[in-house]
């Protein structure tokens, strides 16, 4: 089934869903800039976040450096007003957990032992993925129904008109990216 998505595109999804897999290849299948909210929060080393104020402006700033269209993922609560209600597409990637945990915990274990870089100097460690309250294994877990719930909370409050595509398997998602055409 062909996807009609439009040219604002909002991405939600738990950790290791493919938020940012999909983003990135929905950019390039439809010629929409990528913006990718963990750059923009994580703006400088050891993990030092912007304010919420700051980081609503810098947001705002790359949504209106695309006026042509943007697809934008994350979830963060702190600008999810500013996103959803200018997305003409919200695809929620509720993949199952088994599915979701598998893929965070090979990635984040992947870039612990190879040092990857992530953004601005940032890198996740074996230490902090194996023996930290901030590890992402650990975040994976506790943060899985909340993040579901405020998903949902938010597609239903927050006033937009964004066509919602939920995808519950990874297939889904392929499908919409093979099929994926920019709305008219």
């Amino acid at each position: 089934m062909p996807y009609d998505i439009g040219r604002r595109i909002a991405i939600y999804g738990n950790s290791g869903s493919g938020k940012t897999t999909l983003g990135r290849a929905l950019g390039e299948r439809l010629g929409i800039p990528f913006i990718e909210l963990d750059a923009i929060v994580h703006y400088r080393p050891n993990w030092e976040d912007r304010t919420d104020e700051d980081f609503r402006v810098q947001v705002q700033a790359a949504l209106d450096a695309s006026p042509e269209g943007w697809i934008c993922d994350g979830n963060y609560g702190a600008v999810r007003d500013l996103i959803l209600p200018q997305a003409d597409t919200a695809i929620w990637l509720r993949l199952p957990f088994h599915v979701v945990y598998w893929r965070l915990a090979s990635r984040t274990i992947w870039r612990s032992l190879l040092g990857a870089p992530l953004w601005n100097g940032n890198h996740e460690s074996l230490r902090q993925t194996f023996f930290s309250k901030d590890s992402m294994l650990l975040w994976g877990i506790t943060a899985w129904r909340r993040t579901r719930r405020r998903t949902a909370q938010a597609l239903a409050s927050i006033p937009h008109h964004a066509n919602v595509i939920v995808l519950r398997t990874p297939r889904e998602a392929r499908e919409l990216l093979a099929t994926a055409s920019r709305a008219r």
